[in-house]
């Protein structure tokens, strides 16, 4: 076979390849999602150790209350009030000490961890 042949028959390899590359899906390795139970005017767990970029889903298992939470040593960055059987959820993307407290009840308190 002439040598012309080999390069173009290797282009169209690789062009193949890269178009085969382009359709294989690659995983995108996403944090966990950890939660805290709202309930008895306690955050369950109060403290949670999790690693930079999981997420932490707060669940108000209250029957007629509604809580929020606050991070004070941000600014007082609050979730929306949640009321009974709704979530918040929030991803923390740096390691640190975070701790919060629900807004409407100042004595309910808990920290995230992250590592």
């Amino acid at each position: 076979m002439p040598s012309g042949f080999l390069i173009f028959f290797g282009r169209v390899l690789v062009r193949r390849a890269s178009a085969v590359l382009a359709l294989v899906a690659f995983p995108v390795f996403a944090g966990q999602t950890l939660e805290v139970q709202i309930a008895n005017y306690q955050f369950s767990p109060a403290e949670i150790r999790i690693k930079a970029g999981d997420s932490v889903r707060w669940l108000n298992r209250e029957k007629r209350t509604s809580h929020s939470v606050v991070f004070p040593q941000e600014g007082g960055r609050e979730s929306e009030r949640l009321f009974p059987d709704e979530s918040w959820t929030r991803e923390f993307a740096r390691p640190g000490r975070f701790p919060y407290q629900c807004g409407p009840h100042p004595e309910m308190q808990g920290v995230i961890l992250v590592e």
